[in-house]
């Protein structure tokens, strides 16, 4: 998007709303919208732009992926039932190549095998049409804020080391307690990456639900517990007595090198 300002442009606007308005074009979030229904397209994409998102559209799976690898996208929208290639494919061939950027699926498809083999291919989120389109910008919101909140910091290496394991937070694989490489999930990254920045210190099972999981998923009351549960499998050298990943009953979590 290129805007240009004349110097009649500069007299009108003080400088400080210049300022303001070439700042908020450059923190202006990029959405790739992959819908073949050319309607619904026209309807996302308007009220995306007026909430002043920046959206590329896209109406086949091929289109997408071409779309997808010569522009940098802060989050995608993505049909499912798509003309050349269908957004499992589509879905599966973007986490190879990023593993990062959200995406939420949208689509006709609600059945929960549907759901689960999008969630296994990298999906963050999963809206049913017909859907509420105040319900979809809200969890475009959360995606962001927890796509931000995920961004590896300053104070967060690429890696991390403690005893025989290690972690990469960038290629989500991990070495164990065993000296066994393996792959793990996006959300497993995003929790090891919380306990460990803030190592030492108990964190509630709310921030960990606002953080990990978004305030739109509320998992099970046990999830956070099989999740520690993993982690002692995969780190520790007795689950029963662990030296990193510990549950504090009624308080929180905390990690410990």
């Amino acid at each position: 998007m290129y805007v240009f300002l004349s110097s009649h442009d500069l007299e009108v606007f003080p400088f400080i709303q210049v300022k303001s308005f070439i700042f908020a074009l450059m923190n202006q979030k990029h959405v790739l919208i992959v819908e073949d229904e050319e309607n619904l397209l026209k309807i996302i994409k308007l009220n995306l732009e007026l909430e002043g998102y920046s959206v590329t559209p896209a109406i086949t799976g091929i289109e997408a992926l071409k779309e997808f690898r010569k522009n940098n996208f802060d989050l995608i929208l993505l049909d499912v039932m798509l003309p050349e290639m269908n957004g499992f494919d589509v879905c599966e061939e973007i986490r190879k190549e990023n593993k990062e950027v959200p995406i939420l699926f949208l689509t006709a498809k609600g059945s929960g095998e549907d759901r689960v083999q999008g969630l296994k291919l990298g999906a963050d989120d999963y809206l049913t049409k017909p859907f509420n389109l105040e319900e979809l910008l809200l969890r475009i919101q959360i995606l962001l804020k927890r796509s931000n909140n995920n961004k590896p910091t300053s104070s967060t290496p690429n890696s991390f080391k403690f005893g025989n394991n290690e972690i990469n937070f960038i290629t989500y694989e991990i070495k164990d307690v065993n000296g066994d490489k393996s792959q793990i999930s996006k959300r497993e990254i995003a929790l090891l990456k919380l306990l460990i920045e803030r190592k030492g210190e108990v964190i509630s099972r709310e921030e960990i639900l606002d953080k990990v999981w978004g305030t739109d998923v509320y998992p099970s009351s046990r999830t956070i517990d099989n999740y520690i549960l993993a982690f002692r499998k995969y780190f520790e050298k007795n689950q029963r007595e662990p030296e990193h990943f510990h549950s504090i009953r009624g308080v929180g979590y905390k990690f410990t090198e």
